[in-house]
């Protein structure tokens, strides 16, 4: 297990209303209404954030708007360096907050 895969371990046993999950086939963390909102990707992470907590996250050194594959930029999440590991937690709850205001996933039905 990496230094990352083990903050993120650490990560989803504080924040206890989460659920891990997969994500672009990488680990991930979803609020209560299926909404994913942090994943771990190539030893950083990718987080759902939005306005002040968004721009703050990418004026971390090394924080970039997340692109799952090359070209594909994901608007309103943003990834960030293992070198910040210290600030994914406060991260990971303002997203968790946003994402929860969502509504909740539908099954759909054929």
């Amino acid at each position: 297990m990496t230094e990352a895969e083990k903050h993120f371990e650490e990560l989803a046993a504080e924040i206890p209303e989460a659920q891990k999950g997969k994500m672009f086939g990488a680990l991930c963390l979803k609020a209560p209404n299926g909404k994913a909102f942090l994943l771990l990707k190539n030893e950083n992470i990718a987080i759902k954030l939005s306005g002040p907590v968004l721009e703050e996250a990418l004026d971390l050194s090394g924080s970039a708007i997340f692109e799952p594959s090359e070209g594909k930029k994901m608007n309103g999440w943003v990834q960030i360096p293992a070198e910040h590991q210290s600030q994914w937690k406060n991260f990971a709850q303002a997203a968790l907050a946003e994402v929860e205001k969502t509504e909740k996933k539908s099954s759909k039905s054929k």
